[in-house]
């Protein structure tokens, strides 16, 4: 009833919607205003003013892409108690979409929340609704009209990362040279241009040749034949670099049923299965839902008045493999395979109880656990600290545990007490951060990538400011956790070339109150930036910028809720968030498929890190 209903209502509306392609009828979803004064009125106190209409267009209404992006909206349409109309395209077309934004100025909708084929097709049709009265934001992809805010991925960034993964995967197979294929949507979409451009500054000074792009505008029936193709070129990698290119790309592996590496991006279903069942090996997945919830948001903080300056909001990328996709389906990590032939004893050591990245990282397990019928018993010091950590292990071996999951403070430390817990039958398995012993496999963040992603985007917000030259702090726990070692070299390496001077590091043992005392000697230096490895030094940095109120910009590592208050209030630019549940639930697994019998060959996985902002 509710479909017919605003089958209807979108009729009467848009009437031409249908005929121009764009979504409407049976398509379109709304959020209906309050239905009581005092619903409105709590409503209002959100964000909302009166009853404010929105129009979201995106490139096409059947990617998943765009339907999780819609998701997203319709949540914040939901809390905001505004209505927010779906007019996508019936596909990637640039009439289509100019006649959707023709149509909402038609329908006198109070903004325009809209993600471009190209910079320059719609941006006359833009400009018209500009004229109009209508506020324009945009997601995913920008037309080359200034707009009130930008939520999308660093495509560019992201583009390198998966030509990275793909170097990484042939060089694994021992292949240095061959010839790499791109299916691409077409040469105007801003987004998957820079996606592209990423990639291939990737394998600059490599041995492999780049084929000439080819471009299958976005659909996944057209783009398995691009690939097939290259295929029969002979090539030994392929890249998609949207939701429909990446799907085709891995159906033609499949077809074929050659070793060709195929990497992409986007998430869906049908890439999340190519993905398990190893036809691709990874993806880039962005975060449509957050694009499409922060874009609402902007939208209606724009209608009532507020100047959000053009900002452009990074909504971050992980890197989807088979590993942190539990190796089923695209059901997510509990699909996966692994069967328990008993309740296996399993002791998760971690670097301290108190961080809630651990907290995150035991909850991960401890789901993991009861799925499978295991035991996870949580064993971490009060404190980082050496000695602490090796008496973990050593009352984990003298319980007879089965299997020990550990992140270790250091590489060597607890190295001769991992030695005979092994002696004595027990498998190892390290999360986040692993010792100078061979174990089972490894489930941690490429701490060093992710570490320069942190320098570049304190980088960009410097120049933003016109600053460019000063000195920057780092606050990092010691000198012996391998995991933030890695952050820094990562950091470090970012601002070489540039003008600025990086100081000699400082370190806090990961306590915040500790980091806070070393970020506020940085202040009174003078510095203009300061990192933190982990989540204690940046909350200590966060804090000690919000205690002095000053402009310097902060970044750091991991997620909690003081590091998203320091960033949602200002005090701090960005984090770079990992994915410690992720490393939990797969560190379980690990050890009950190790216990099993399996051979895990010592494998590292990289389980992937976003970049949080405001």
């Amino acid at each position: 009833m509710k479909r017919k209903v605003l089958a209807m209502l979108c009729a009467l509306v848009m009437a031409t919607a249908a005929l121009a392609g764009c979504g409407g009828g049976d398509k379109k979803e709304t959020t209906a205003p309050a239905e009581n004064k005092e619903e409105s009125k709590a409503q209002e106190t959100q964000g909302a003013s009166g009853d404010v209409k929105i129009a979201l267009i995106t490139m096409d209404s059947v990617d998943q892409h765009w339907v999780n992006l819609n998701e997203g909206a319709q949540k914040a349409a939901q809390e905001l108690g505004v209505e927010v109309t779906l007019l996508a395209p019936n596909m990637k077309d640039d009439a289509q979409q100019i006649e959707c934004v023709n149509n909402a100025v038609a329908g006198k909708y109070d903004a325009i929340i809209v993600a471009a084929n190209g910079p320059d097709a719609i941006s006359s049709a833009l400009k018209e609704a500009q004229s109009a009265g209508i506020k324009i934001v945009y997601v995913d992809s920008p037309a080359n009209v200034d707009a009130e805010a930008t939520f999308s991925t660093d495509n560019k960034a992201a583009g390198k990362i998966a030509g990275e993964e793909m170097i990484k995967a042939l060089e694994a197979k021992s292949v240095t040279s061959g010839n790499i294929g791109i299916v691409n949507v077409n040469a105007s979409t801003e987004t998957a241009v820079a996606r592209e451009e990423g990639f291939r500054s990737a394998f600059e000074g490599k041995g492999y040749t780049l084929l000439e792009t080819q471009y299958g505008e976005g659909d996944a029936a057209k783009s398995p034949t691009i690939a097939e193709n290259y295929i029969t070129q002979g090539v030994v990698g392929i890249f998609g670099t949207n939701e429909g290119s990446t799907t085709g790309t891995g159906n033609a592996i499949k077809a074929s049923s050659s070793d060709v590496i195929g990497v992409g991006f986007d998430k869906s279903d049908a890439i999340q299965n190519l993905i398990a069942d190893g036809y691709l090996l990874c993806t880039m997945a962005q975060n449509p839902d957050v694009m499409g919830y922060e874009g609402v948001k902007a939208a209606v903080a724009a209608v009532n008045g507020e100047s959000l300056g053009g900002k452009v909001t990074d909504t971050g990328v992980s890197v989807l493999t088979k590993e942190t996709l539990g190796g089923g389906s695209a059901e997510g990590a509990g699909g996966s395979d692994v069967k328990a032939s008993k309740a296996w004893k399993i002791a998760l050591i971690t670097m301290d109880s108190v961080d809630q990245h651990w907290v995150s990282l035991n909850e991960g397990a401890q789901a993991k656990a009861k799925e499978l019928g295991v035991e996870v018993t949580f064993m971490a010091p009060n404190s980082k600290d050496d000695a602490q950590q090796i008496e973990c292990v050593n009352n984990a071996v003298a319980g007879k545990y089965d299997a020990i999951i550990v992140a270790a403070n250091g590489p060597d430390s607890i190295t001769s007490a991992l030695k005979e817990a092994q002696e004595a039958g027990i498998k190892i398995v390290y999360v986040d951060s692993p010792a100078n012993l061979d174990a089972e496999a490894t489930y941690s963040t490429d701490n060093k990538a992710a570490g320069k992603t942190a320098g570049e985007e304190l980088l960009k917000a410097l120049e933003e400011a016109n600053v460019t030259s000063g000195n920057i702090g780092i606050v990092n726990i010691n000198a012996s956790t391998d995991s933030t070692v890695n952050r820094e070299a990562g950091f470090r390496e970012a601002f070489e070339g540039k003008g600025f001077t990086l100081l000699e590091t400082q370190y806090g043992e990961g306590d915040a109150a500790k980091s806070q005392t070393i970020a506020e000697n940085y202040i009174t230096q003078g510095v203009v930036g300061i990192f933190g490895a982990n989540e204690g030094a940046t909350t200590g940095v966060g804090n000690a910028i919000k205690a002095s109120g000053s402009e310097i910009i902060g970044v750091g590592f991991d997620k909690s809720d003081a590091i998203l208050n320091l960033i949602e209030d200002g005090y701090l630019l960005c984090t770079m968030a990992q994915n410690p549940d992720v490393m939990g639930t797969m560190g379980v697994e690990a050890c009950v498929r190790a216990l099993e019998g399996e051979d895990l060959g010592g494998a590292v996985t990289d389980t992937g890190v976003s970049v949080l902002t405001k």
